[in-house]
């Protein structure tokens, strides 16, 4: 088993040593806010967590803990407020890093030994203000969950019908807006838009949306890319593939149905996305990988898979009210129940020579399950509003109410250890007034 010497590690973190998930924190000035203007040690930089702390890779760098890591051509990647250089290096690169901070945790006369290089190295969670790990050129968001999209197609069209002619043969999905992901921890205010006609023949309303909605999503980094007019192939896909991290696609439901008819969701979607902020590698749930949910008909060539896996991911979602003492958890769900997998939506994505491109996001769509408590998002859970659910203090939620905290988690369960994505967190905010001409 791993140990982490001189760095502690409470007993059931999300951190152990066997998980050291990247991402990019700026130390926290005195008022309580990030200031990087303020002092380079403040400056955002790259950092791997470790129980309830955090290492500074920039330092690691610069005294040399990275070297023989032959594969990390640029080491400066570690002093830049995004991981998309590091990224950009590729897979062994990853590794190598990777390797290098595990021999350095679990050597009990190494550098974490000198007093010094902690005070330099290691900083307090608490401490530091975790940002958004890289710059997102583009943000694609998929539809990847066949009970999701059943639940949905039988609410909006007939439980027959549920699901798209297209749906079983390709990994349905649409352009995001990268500009409004943020943080977890950052609140969101809730949007206005235009929504459909009271009666028939009426006219559309502009108005602040009455049913926002959280989405219980993953979603993963690109890590290398691939060039305009080149394909990537299932089997090639987990070496373009960094990390992944928790996502909330928060929705307006209500805008969302009166605009998604014919081009899919504009302004219902693009308002915010909350991810968490360490980005858990592939070689970190490797020990959790598991079989992905069978086929059937049969996909084309290009979608097919050597190795069909996914990774056994337990997910949930709670929810607190402004006043409340607790939350309740309204979701439950796990990865491994999704139909299309991280390969087959990087192979689609690229099918037509599209380029991804390091830091690129793609989200997984809502992930739900059969059973109680498996919609991944209030719209399922509520049948579109019909059975609000009853939350511990005993309101009720059909949709989210301002002031509402929405909390994601997500973690994988070894043999004594946790592998783990921390929060994702966002609280909704009343909407501002309409604007006019």
């Amino acid at each position: 088993m791993m140990i982490s010497h001189h760095i502690h590690v409470p007993e059931g973190s999300h951190f152990p040593p066997q998980n050291l998930p990247w991402g990019v924190f700026q130390e926290r000035s005195p008022e309580g806010r990030g200031d990087p203007h303020a002092s380079p040690h403040r400056r955002p930089r790259v950092g791997l967590a470790i129980g309830d702390s955090v290492l500074d890779a920039s330092v690691l760098a610069e005294q040399g803990c990275f070297k023989g890591c032959d594969a990390i051509v640029d080491q400066s990647c570690f002093h830049q407020g995004s991981l998309n250089a590091f990224m950009a290096q590729g897979r062994p690169a990853w590794r190598q890093a990777r390797r290098a901070v595990q021999d350095l945790l679990s050597d009990p006369q190494g550098r974490l030994a000198d007093a010094s290089f902690r005070q330099t190295a290691v900083l307090a969670q608490e401490e530091v203000q975790m940002l958004v790990p890289a710059t997102i050129g583009d943000y694609t968001d998929f539809y990847a969950s066949r009970e999701h999209a059943t639940r949905v197609g039988a609410m909006f069209r007939d439980e027959k019908n549920a699901l798209a002619p297209n749906w079983l043969h390709l990994p349905v999905a649409y352009h995001g807006r990268a500009s409004s992901i943020v943080p977890s921890g950052t609140p969101v205010r809730r949007p206005t838009g235009q929504v459909a006609p009271a009666e028939a023949g009426g006219s559309p309303s502009q108005q602040a949306s009455a049913n926002v909605d959280f989405e219980l999503e993953m979603a993963f980094l690109v890590g290398l890319g691939n060039d305009m007019g080149s394909q990537i192939s299932t089997t090639a896909a987990a070496e373009h593939v960094f990390g992944l991290v928790l996502l909330n696609d928060w929705s307006a439901r209500d805008v969302q149905k009166w605009e998604y008819v014919p081009l899919g969701p504009f302004n219902s979607k693009n308002w915010a996305s909350t991810i968490s902020p360490w980005v858990v590698t592939l070689d970190a749930l490797e020990p959790f990988r598991c079989p992905a949910p069978e086929q059937s008909p049969s996909v084309l060539p290009y979608l097919q898979e050597e190795d069909r896996h996914s990774y056994d991911v337990q997910l949930e979602v709670s929810v607190q009210p402004r006043d409340a003492e607790a939350a309740t958890t309204v979701a439950r769900s796990n990865l491994r129940h999704l139909y299309w997998t991280m390969a087959q939506m990087v192979a689609h994505h690229t099918v037509g020579g599209c380029p991804l491109r390091a830091g690129d996001l793609l989200g997984t769509g809502t992930i739900s399950r059969q059973g109680e408590s498996g919609g991944g998002c209030l719209l399922e859970a509520t049948t579109a509003g019909k059975h609000p659910l009853r939350l511990a203090g005993g309101e009720e939620r059909a949709s989210l109410q301002d002031g509402d905290t929405v909390v994601l988690t997500g973690a994988c369960r070894g043999d004594g250890y946790t592998v783990g994505f921390g929060t994702c967190s966002g609280q909704l905010l009343p909407a501002l007034g309409t604007v006019s001409a």
